[in-house]
């Protein structure tokens, strides 16, 4: 590898080598085409030699080119920042003003100075000056003001707590809740997907079981046009809400518009979830609604729909011209956005400004999707509180959004250009994953205060006593690969700005935060985590003791977790229990034979250490102790849900997550890595029993009974 190229990649944060794999762990050195790629892609040559001592000359200059950074984020307890000024800056006198942020009266604010470095650029020299403060501020975020001799310069703090917001359990002890994936959730009064009053029904039966968390998917907002495109993990704004959510009956003015029950009953009926169908005829609906609406300008509702336009601050507006533009490229062909034509390429585009100009009321009626998501959403917060749950929501924020997203439209040079987001190679998948995401410049993300990563946190917290950060780790590096490329690397962010920014919106907003980091985590992550008092998730199928695959004892489980027995990427207890996922992984050839003989033998020895587990802890129900060893065809052990929740209840952690999945004994996976819609159906399995039978059903009175017994 070529020393220099090395060290230029090093200081912008790109990884040089990278290790991965469970078990045995392998080292990938990162080819120098990857290298120059993504050095360029960051604004810098490395073409050769010469470009890149260029590029270090420039790297080191931009350390002394401005005064003050944009932003400095710090906890409470190390509150100080640093100026770069001119010898004769530096001798005379220096003030120092504050005011919380976009309040404008400001302060004094008491502050010792000390040269750290120095420099000589032509004829002057500089200096690098470290500020410490002697007022201790609160956490928040405060504008600054420097005055000195030569001018005045600005910049922004940002003081966070040493921690994240800590779980109050009101007294109740350790929590348990229900992990729904909202769009499974089958009642006979939704249209087929799950809504926003399935949303609050599964708050009473929960409340009434004496749960008090639940866990939701994304619920950002997808692409308008595509709505087969259904995985929630690819929204196209992590800023808003997905409409297919709204409960179009709740809606006012529905009453007076046409009904289409033909349509609704034929996508009900199918066995999975008809994301166009559904979609489609919920639009209808509301485009009806939206119609009433406008010709009743007098109403309270309008006037709150003209309140929660006049709020926004410019996302909700490209977010509504963006999906403007999609729909009318759908009407011709299927076109994304990056093939746009350059004026309405990005939010920037010279076509832009006309063509909103020309379609106001459509635009409106995008901004009217995201008022009434927001309005029934709200509407569950309300049921929470009224419930008294201790946790409420839990939502899911996703690592990045799509690349054809309104995200990236929105503010195309706040991503990296050319490569997306994915994942190295590990056991399951050698070659590793392109999901393609759009990700953070870091160094862009930086200049803007981070202030488009906060927007995202704030939007996510909204109405949520929890959030889970998928792939937290994303938050200090991601993999992103090239988009004509197979081969990536690692981009580091400033991990510890973003984390102290986490802990800061988590305390603003009151919302605990779970970090995801199941699968390849850099060592001393997870306690990194844990002092930050972050919770991280244990998993029941993810939590071993040894290379046997021996499952750790409740006892042994992290107080600071987020129990469950899977994920959403995971099979449910029954359809694990069997084996299903293996045998779809080899029908799609995505495993050998002999790859899935030895899946199969493997599953085999995991029932055997999970039946062990359950016997050592005694958590069989008292007329369901299991008959044998159930080797592999021998049937389904009765009553091993109960055993199951009953032993994850038993563990020492905070919070446990049922999935009704396990309860009512589904046989679906929700999604299998790996496989896109023409594969496998991902996201669009329905559970198998109405919300309106699960708490008279037996299955779920025993379940919860054995979940009380030890939370």
């Amino acid at each position: 590898m070529n020393e220099l190229l090395k060290e230029l990649a090093e200081k912008l944060g790109i990884s040089t080598s990278f290790t991965y794999g469970c078990g045995t762990i392998k080292t990938s050195v990162v080819g120098d085409d990857v290298l120059r790629f993504f050095i360029e892609s960051l604004g810098y040559g490395a073409k050769n030699d010469e470009e890149i001592r260029k590029s270090l000359e420039r790297l080191e200059k931009r350390r002394w080119q401005k005064a003050a950074e944009s932003v400095y984020v710090m906890t409470v307890d190390e509150q100080g920042f640093d100026l770069v000024l001119s010898e004769d800056e530096a001798k005379g006198e220096i003030e120092v003003s504050y005011a919380p942020e976009g309040n404008g009266d400001f302060s004094c604010l008491a502050v010792n100075f000390s040269e750290q470095e120095r420099r000589e650029e032509g004829h002057t020299a500089y200096v690098r000056l470290a500020a410490a403060l002697q007022d201790r501020l609160a956490p928040g975020y405060y504008d600054v003001k420097i005055k000195t001799s030569r001018g005045e310069y600005k910049t922004l703090l940002a003081i966070a707590p040493k921690e994240c917001y800590g779980l109050d359990t009101k007294g109740k002890g350790k929590l348990f809740g229900f992990a729904i994936q909202l769009y499974s959730l089958k009642s006979r009064r939704n249209w087929g997907v799950g809504d926003f009053t399935d949303l609050e029904s599964m708050v009473d039966i929960l409340a009434n079981s004496g749960g008090d968390v639940i866990g939701l998917n994304p619920l950002n907002v997808l692409l308008h046009d595509c709505p087969e495109s259904a995985s929630p993990y690819a929204s196209t704004s992590r800023l808003f809400l997905n409409p297919i959510y709204i409960d179009v009956e709740k809606v006012p003015f529905y009453e007076e518009c046409d009904k289409d029950g033909q349509a609704i009953w034929f996508a009900k009926e199918k066995e999975n979830i008809d994301y166009t169908a559904i979609y489609n005829a919920k639009i209808k609906a509301l485009r009806n609604i939206f119609a009433r609406l406008k010709a009743n300008e007098g109403t309270d509702y309008y006037k709150e729909f003209e309140a929660f336009k006049a709020a926004d601050t410019g996302e909700l507006h490209r977010l509504a011209v963006f999906q403007t533009i999609s729909e009318e490229k759908s009407k011709v062909c299927n076109q994304a956005s990056k093939d746009w034509e350059d004026a309405l390429s990005s939010s920037l585009g010279s076509g832009v400004e006309k063509f909103a100009a020309e379609h106001l009321y459509e635009i409106d009626f995008f901004k009217f999707l995201q008022f009434e998501a927001d309005r029934q959403l709200k509407m569950v917060e309300r049921k929470i509180k009224e419930r008294n749950l201790a946790l409420g929501l839990y939502r899911d924020l996703p690592v990045g959004v799509s690349k054809d997203s309104a995200e990236v439209w929105g503010d195309k040079y706040l991503y990296m250009q050319g490569s997306g987001a994915g994942a190295p190679p590990d056991n399951y998948f050698p070659t590793g994953q392109k999901w393609m995401l759009g990700a953070f410049n870091p160094f862009e993300l930086k200049e803007r205060c981070y202030k488009p990563f906060i927007r995202i946190l704030r939007a996510n917290m909204r109405y949520a006593g929890a959030v889970r950060i998928d792939h937290v780790m994303g938050l200090s590096r991601l993999y992103l690969i090239p988009d004509d490329g197979n081969e990536g690397t690692y981009l580091a962010y400033n991990v510890k700005d973003m984390f102290n920014i986490l802990a800061l919106e988590s305390y603003l907003n009151k919302c605990v935060v779970v970090g995801e980091c199941i699968g390849n985590v850099a060592d001393g992550f997870k306690e990194m985590l844990a002092e930050r008092n972050i919770y991280s998730l244990g998993v029941l199928w993810v939590e071993r003791k040894d290379d046997n695959g021996t499952l750790k004892t409740p006892s042994e489980y992290e107080r600071k977790y987020f129990a469950s027995v899977g994920t959403h990427d995971m099979p449910p207890l029954k359809a694990w229990w069997y084996g299903t996922e293996i045998g779809i992984m080899k029908d799609l050839g995505l495993f050998t034979d002999e790859e899935a003989q030895g899946g199969y033998r493997w599953r085999e020895h995991e029932r055997r250490l999970l039946l062990q587990a359950l016997d050592s802890e005694g958590v069989w129900p008292e007329d369901r102790w299991r008959k044998s060893d159930y080797l592999y065809g021998d049937g389904y052990p009765e009553g091993i849900e109960e055993a199951v929740h009953a032993y994850m209840s038993k563990t020492n952690s905070e919070v446990f997550m049922l999935q009704p999945e396990d309860i009512f004994q589904s046989m679906k996976v929700q999604n299998l890595p790996g496989t896109d819609i023409d594969k496998y159906p991902n996201w669009r399995s329905r559970l198998p029993v109405d919300i309106e039978d699960m708490e008279s059903s037996e299955a779920y009175q025993r379940n919860i009974r054995a979940v009380k017994k030890w939370r």
